[in-house]
């Protein structure tokens, strides 16, 4: 099936970069008003649906933490001037400090300050979740320009209780078994990791309204490992219905595509995303399951074992601008931004279409000839390689066999057999299983 046969990749590719734009400025956590104006910008979008899940909330063996919120934040020399300023950039500040107003000297300081001497003109991303503290993060150019002396400090924040937030959308199809893409929204201005995933999962919903639709498909945006934790406590039994699903980050980067299997590594969700790699005519690379990394781990975990991969380019923390001021709108790029939206239609394409049929004729090989399939049909310029693709069809189709079984045994492209098995289902040689 095609989704989108007239997809323009230039003019997609610059709306994600556009979105990430007005996305980049905004103070995101895993709680707080940051997640929820993101929340209520892809509203503009899709019809995302936002829920509040109370502070305090039991979830497995986690806790919903209480909200914080920031308004203000610097470091002030003895002259008056902000040395360090949160309105410049919101990773100055450590994610989720507790408020601080005080005056001290550099000295005392100092163990609250973080710097990447390697890249000392970066300024590293830090955060305090789970444990009380407080800190600024700063360029190391930054740190050894600034003068012994006192200080004044303010982080004018609350954490308080309230809420986490997070976003899902429903798109229900032919059945109920669910097709899942998540991705963590909770990231400060980081384009890469992951304002690229929440932009390629939006305009992927946006997308899939349109067309019909076999799998009934859910998206979620949620802060990470706290969000996915929270939407699998509240939805035990919903999650049973997932068959297939993909974990959205890191795809607006210039490295190669790189997928991390589920955790069983053969589930149908792991062999369309290395079918579509292998056709793509680009290098990638397929890594096995590790319990680290984002919140495939989490849908992944033996309770559960959702057929839940990680399809993106270069993975987390393998990229120097990893967590630092450097994921920029310089490192994402429109065009590797559309490569990857391309590829993640073209695992839907697949799933969707992936079906078992029933040769209708199987005592020996139909003559093909007189039904006219000798014949150059469906575009496909070597008629020869789609002949052999209808044979193949034929000989597998024993309801067994499923058209990404039938592909990979005969090294062709998924589309070419998806379109052999069509032509030969409107000739009634052939039945979908079950129909």
């Amino acid at each position: 099936m095609k989704i989108t046969p007239d997809l323009d990749a230039e003019k997609l590719g610059q709306e994600m970069y556009d979105l990430i734009v007005q996305l980049y400025p905004i103070c995101r956590s895993i709680t707080g008003e940051g997640i929820r104006q993101t929340l209520r910008a892809l509203q503009d979008i899709i019809p995302l649906e936002i829920h509040e899940v109370p502070s305090g909330t039991q979830v497995f063996d986690w806790t919903v933490p209480q909200e914080w919120n920031i308004r203000d934040a610097y470091i002030q020399n003895a002259s008056g001037k902000r040395v360090v300023d949160f309105r410049q950039s919101n990773l100055h500040v450590v994610n989720y400090s507790v408020p601080v107003k005080a005056r001290m000297t550099l000295e005392e300081l100092r163990p609250h300050l973080y710097t990447l001497p390697d890249h000392p003109d970066w300024v590293p991303y830090r955060t305090t979740y789970y444990h009380e503290d407080w800190g600024f993060c700063l360029s190391h150019n930054t740190l050894t320009g600034l003068e012994e002396g006192e200080y004044e400090v303010c982080i004018d924040a609350t954490l308080a209780p309230g809420s986490l937030s997070y976003g899902e959308f429903y798109l229900p199809g032919e059945i109920q078994d669910e097709f899942l893409i998540s991705c963590h929204a909770c990231h400060p201005s980081l384009c890469n990791d992951n304002l690229s995933g929440i932009t390629l999962a939006a305009m992927l919903a946006k997308t899939l309204q349109g067309v019909e639709r076999r799998y009934s498909y859910r998206f979620l945006f949620i802060p990470g490992t706290i969000g996915s934790i929270t939407w699998l406590s509240l939805n035990k039994e919903q999650a049973r219905r997932i068959q297939h699903g993909l974990v959205v980050t890191c795809v607006g980067d210039p490295g190669n595509s790189t997928y991390k299997q589920s955790r069983d590594g053969n589930a149908e969700i792991d062999r369309a995303v290395a079918h579509v790699l292998k056709h793509s005519s680009q290098a990638y690379e397929i890594r096995e399951f590790i319990p680290y990394g984002y919140d495939e781990r989490q849908y992944c975990s033996p309770g559960f074992n959702l057929a839940v991969g990680s399809l993106m380019r270069t993975p987390n923390n393998q990229y120097p601008q990893y967590h630092t001021s450097a994921d920029n709108l310089e490192l994402v790029r429109p065009e590797y931004l559309a490569d990857s939206f391309e590829k993640y239609l073209k695992v839907i394409e697949l799933i969707e279409g992936n079906r078992s049929y029933i040769n209708l004729n199987p005592y020996c090989e139909p003559q093909l000839g007189k039904r006219g399939l000798y014949q150059p049909i469906g575009g496909y310029g070597d008629n020869k390689s789609f002949q052999l693709a209808m044979l193949w069809v034929l000989n597998q189709s024993d309801g067994k066999h499923s058209l990404l079984d039938i592909a990979e045994r005969a090294g062709m492209a998924f589309d070419m057999i998806y379109a052999a098995a069509a032509r030969l289902e409107e000739t009634q040689l052939l039945k979908e299983q079950g129909s």
